[in-house]
């Protein structure tokens, strides 16, 4: 049955809203959407890394295109039913008007619902914005993003924690200035503490996004939403846990001369049914209720 983009919009914008968290998986290409589709997602989001390393590009160093980034998350929504985000990095661009730009074109002609927005430069010598340029771009997204004519779910991203800037204080106050200037759900990736996760949380109205799938976080989806936390990506963990099968299984064909790794790969016809979406599943464990 085909949804269209305003039905996966209000059906996005009310997932994000609702009590509780939702686990919002990162597909890298079509193929991964329909399989987590099949396994009874809700809502998927795109990652930049995933694409970058399936196009042999390094991530965040700005090698990966808009227009590859956008035909990437097209082919994601084409695949599925499912409400589809994107992350769209630092908008491609630095000026206001191009992070705009970049969301204006995510919902008129990628088909997404929803994009991050985040305040990482791709410039290693000074790898966050400052403050203002920072609020600024968000500020200009939210505009485009709002009027767009269907709900845009639009994320402020701030990127201190993964740049070696592990500044809470300053990254609260990004976040707060960016629900100020119109950020729909806030995030802050690279936060392993349950303290500052809970912090984060409490410092902010809208929905609060956490990134799993990084060493030394191993909250399960109840004590996130038990912290606060509303909305729970994995970012490129899904795509490294598959390079990592695929990398391991060519070291031992290599160094070994022997194929074990047969053994734990999915059997063919399962694959082949898990992307054409006909193996039932009969129990969805991607929600959790917070306490009330």
């Amino acid at each position: 049955m085909h949804v269209s983009q305003a039905e996966k919009a209000h059906r996005f914008q009310a997932l994000n809203n609702r009590p509780g968290a939702f686990v919002i998986p990162n597909p890298w290409d079509a193929g991964t959407a329909r399989i987590l589709t099949s396994l009874g997602f809700e809502a998927l989001t795109t990652t930049s890394a995933g694409l970058a390393f399936v196009l042999g590009r390094r991530d965040g160093d700005g090698s990966v295109t808009r227009d590859e980034s956008l035909a990437n998350a097209k082919a994601i929504v084409d695949a599925t039913d499912l409400p589809v985000a994107a992350d769209l990095e630092n908008g491609y661009g630095h000026s206001p008007e191009a992070a705009a730009e970049t969301i204006r074109l995510a919902g008129e002609e990628a088909g997404l619902v929803g994009a991050s927005i985040e305040d990482a430069t791709g410039d290693p010598r000074r790898p966050i914005y400052d403050f203002e340029p920072a609020v600024e771009r968000v500020a200009a997204a939210a505009e485009a993003a709002h009027d767009l004519p269907f709900p845009f779910v639009l994320v402020g991203r701030a990127e201190n924690f993964l740049h070696g800037r592990p500044d809470l204080d300053d990254t609260i106050r990004r976040l707060q200035a960016f629900e100020a200037v119109g950020a729909d759900v806030l995030y802050a990736p690279g936060l392993t503490e349950a303290e500052d996760i809970r912090t984060v949380c409490a410092a902010v109205r809208k929905p609060v996004n956490v990134v799993m799938g990084l060493k030394g976080a191993r909250f399960s989806v109840a004590e996130l939403a038990a912290l606060g936390v509303r909305r729970i990506s994995v970012g490129s963990a899904l795509s490294r846990a598959a390079l990592g099968a695929f990398v391991r299984a060519a070291r031992e064909i290599r160094e070994q001369g022997t194929f074990r790794f047969a053994e734990g790969a999915l059997p063919y016809a399962e694959v082949n049914d898990l992307v054409f979406g006909t193996i039932p599943i009969p129990v969805t464990l991607s929600t959790a209720s917070s306490p009330s």
